[in-house]
């Protein structure tokens, strides 16, 4: 009997042992599990946070603008390209890289303003400098410095500014000529006097069409982009141009010179963009030529380009002027531009159809001694490459390049 009760108290004991022991196993197992979720969670939250900072810094690095953070303690964290270029860099960059640490030690002791660097170059270049904690409260983590370079933008709103000013100046002028005139042919008995007058009012009221419509061409350029891509004849777009301007030139007793171009000189564009161009070149020569005079236009392909060349022997350009002649509503001499009927808009559409084509504009002058300007433009054709837009007739042997 106490046998039997020693077995079963021992049996019961071994078991209890063995359900402890399975217990105990059970809870280290499910403790390791759960060691082992929290870790892998854990690995995997880090997993995501590098791929989220690689992000972040992938997409801080193809932002046009400078970027530096640094902690809490001052000590730089990151720094994209564009902003690595001020480190150690000269003269502009080394201005750039000491206001990024002056910023970054001032947003430390508190806010900042923004700062602007002007940056005289060349070329002149302007930047703000942006600075910002990076969160709230008395001791943020960390603070940030964005380097915008706004050169770009403060040009244009230059230009805005100025092309306001200009076509305010360029209206007002002979709108308000025509005022005047309108009035005092009203009061005006006289027929030889009114009819002198009317003239006056006929000339300033083509003043004003002139100034619209080139303002229009300029716009028309300007919006289309890119530029129809034909191949175009060079000696097709030069004839048509002497055409528009012959009864110019005539009236000025200039003679144009054109010599025989080449069928085979051809380029890739808009074939009424380019005789704008061409057109505007003669004319602007043709106007500040003297009587008697000659304007001489020849054409030739130089390293994959083809050349326009332009000349005239008239008054030149000072060499102050050389590099502002493109710019909208500039005139060299303002008073011969108004007697000649100048709208100052001819070599900006020039300047515009060669941007747009691929090409470029360039000139030389000497004052007393006359101008040279040549447009350059991709060839667009070769020998045998035919039909060219604007050519009637095959390529002769004059004609063969070859």
């Amino acid at each position: 009997m106490s046998s039997a009760l020693v077995v079963v108290s021992v049996t019961t004991l071994v078991v209890a042992l063995v359900s402890a022991l399975a217990l105990s196993l059970v809870s280290c197992r499910t403790m390791r599990l759960r060691f082992g979720e929290e870790a892998s969670a854990e690995a995997q939250r880090r997993e995501e946070t590098r791929a989220t900072i690689s992000r972040l810094a992938g997409a801080l690095g193809a932002i046009p603008q400078g970027v530096v953070i640094c902690d809490d303690g001052g000590r730089e964290v990151f720094r994209n390209p564009v902003a690595k270029a001020y480190v150690r860099g000269r003269h502009g960059e080394a201005l750039v890289e000491q206001a990024i640490q002056d910023q970054l030690v001032a947003l430390r002791a508190g806010g900042v303003p923004p700062r602007t660097l002007d940056l005289y170059g060349p070329p002149r270049r302007v930047l703000v400098l942006s600075g910002m904690a990076l969160g709230d409260g008395p001791s943020p983590p960390g603070a940030l410095v964005l380097v915008d370079d706004v050169s770009e933008r403060r040009r244009l709103e230059a230009v805005r500014r100025d092309f306001v000013a200009n076509i305010t100046h360029e209206l007002k002028t002979p709108i308000g000529a025509l005022g005047l005139l309108a009035d005092t042919v009203a009061a005006e008995d006289d027929s030889s006097v009114v009819r002198r007058l009317t003239e006056r009012l006929t000339e300033e009221a083509f003043r004003v069409s002139r100034i619209i419509d080139d303002l229009l061409d300029l716009s028309r350029i300007e919006a289309d982009g890119a530029p129809r891509c034909e191949t175009v004849s060079i000696r097709s777009v030069v004839s048509e141009a002497v055409e528009r301007v012959r009864p110019l030139a005539q009236t000025r007793g200039i003679e144009l010179d054109v010599e025989e171009l080449p069928r085979w000189h051809a380029v890739q564009g808009d074939q009424g963009q380019l005789v704008s161009a061409v057109a505007n070149l003669l004319e602007n020569a043709c106007k500040y030529s003297d009587a008697g005079s000659s304007v001489e236009v020849r054409s030739r392909v130089n390293d994959g380009e083809v050349e326009v060349e332009v000349r005239d022997h008239g008054i030149g350009i000072p060499g102050r002027d050389l590099e502002r002649v493109f710019e909208r509503f500039y005139r060299v001499d303002p008073a011969r531009s108004r007697e000649t009927g100048g709208t100052g808009l001819g070599l900006a559409i020039v300047r515009h159809v060669a941007t747009s084509h691929q090409g470029e504009v360039h000139v030389a002058s000497r004052e007393g001694e006359g101008s040279v300007f040549t447009l350059r433009l991709p060839t667009g054709n070769r020998a045998g490459d035919f039909p060219l837009v604007g050519a009637t007739s095959s390529p002769t042997n004059g004609d063969d390049p070859t």
